[in-house]
């Protein structure tokens, strides 16, 4: 995978697809909190004025001359849940993250399995 240290600089780079297909612009990095290994990124897409923060996986990624390229196809990744771009994952909230790509969940009710980088 890649240092969680490094991929700070990536942000606004672009996030590609599994298939080479632009999704959108690289926003956040977000860690396991147990391991705190990269675990999901956040990814700006959709118009200027109407922008949202989608949520992709990180397990499988890439990271090439200027891109980060993801494993799940652009369709699956727009249509994941999203939060606003000023806006922030609720703890309650993650797990629905987590179901839409049929990962496991394994936060206690009061704490949280991700943290933003």
């Amino acid at each position: 995978m890649f240092e969680i240290e490094d991929i700070r600089q990536w942000r606004g780079r672009e996030v590609i697809d599994e298939s080479g297909s632009k999704v959108g612009e690289l926003e956040a990095i977000y860690v396991d909190t147990a391991t705190d290994q990269p675990s999901f990124a956040t990814i700006k897409i959709g118009l200027p004025t109407r922008q949202r923060l989608v949520f992709a996986p990180l397990a499988g990624a890439t990271v090439g001359p200027e891109h980060l390229r993801v494993a799940h196809p652009k369709k699956q990744i727009k249509n994941a849940p999203a939060i606003g771009t000023d806006g922030e994952l609720l703890a309650a909230d993650e797990h629905e993250v987590f179901a839409y790509y049929d990962l496991p969940y394994q936060a206690a009710s009061d704490e949280r399995q991700l943290a933003r980088r």
